[in-house]
């Protein structure tokens, strides 16, 4: 069952491959146009926001946290990612309300063209971020292929995650501002600037629920400390991840037709 529901969504996507194809580049171009520097925003952004938090919080937190650099990159990596993707995933439905209200397509190839840039973006950061940890004098060894894990589930995160934003903000416009909310109170529950070592085991455990710190921590896990997380980790991580894309899926499916009536 699951197989032929893979099937038919892979012959969607190739049947609708040049829309697209067309859709990302539309959405690169429109992000970088008329900016001196394009596309290298993406990079220069991620690292003035690391020069600045390493500045102010290096004093505060990071005297006793080994490759402190490294460790503020990893968590404003993931999070960034998280971030682009999901707000701007979440408008993507009613943006392109022009096209699908038109033509008959699948509605949430605008929502993966939308993630699809922030991918771009990402593995472009991801190659500075390594540049970094050598800076940083951090060890490679082969662990790091094992990042391949926690980059993928957070793909199907971002997506299954943009799926439910996107359906709720068609009905409630209102939900763009709680978003903006939610996600500067996650900045500070993520720990993305600090470590959760000093805090009693039972509000050590409850940071585990947040997914977003489980991507940080397993980048932090390989790349730091040298280590692979325990079996257990990873099959919490994929359990989220399967588990809100589902979610999406289902909404997507529920109320296709709706759309067409509130966007």
């Amino acid at each position: 069952m699951i197989k032929e529901k893979i099937d038919q969504y892979r012959e969607k996507i190739q049947k609708n491959q040049f829309l697209f194809e067309e859709l990302v580049k539309r959405d690169f171009k429109a992000r970088y146009s008329r900016t001196t520097i394009g596309m290298f925003w993406s990079i220069l952004n991620p690292l003035l926001q690391l020069l600045i938090m390493r500045l102010v919080f290096t004093h505060f937190f990071g005297n006793n946290t080994p490759h402190y650099t490294t460790y503020l990159f990893s968590g404003m990596l993931v999070f960034n990612y998280f971030s682009e993707s999901t707000s701007e995933g979440m408008t993507s439905l009613v943006s392109n309300a022009a096209i699908f209200t038109k033509i008959n397509v699948p509605k949430y190839l605008f929502l993966f063209s939308k993630n699809a840039q922030s991918l771009i973006n990402f593995l472009l950061i991801l190659v500075v971020y390594f540049i970094f940890c050598l800076f940083d004098h951090v060890t490679f060894t082969w662990k790091f292929l094992l990042l391949i894990y926690p980059i993928i589930l957070l793909v199907v995160f971002n997506i299954g995650t943009g799926l439910v934003l996107s359906a709720i903000y068609v009905f409630f416009r209102d939900m763009r501002y709680f978003w903006s909310i939610f996600t500067m109170l996650l900045t500070y529950v993520s720990a993305i600037f600090y470590q959760i070592d000093s805090f009693p085991d039972r509000i050590q455990k409850i940071f585990y629920i947040n997914p977003i710190y489980l991507y940080i921590r397993y980048f932090r896990k390989i790349v730091i400390s040298g280590e692979i997380p325990q079996l257990s980790y990873h099959l919490l991580m994929l359990a989220e991840a399967v588990l809100v894309f589902s979610l999406g899926a289902f909404m997507y499916r529920k109320y296709n037709m709706k759309f067409l009536y509130y966007v």
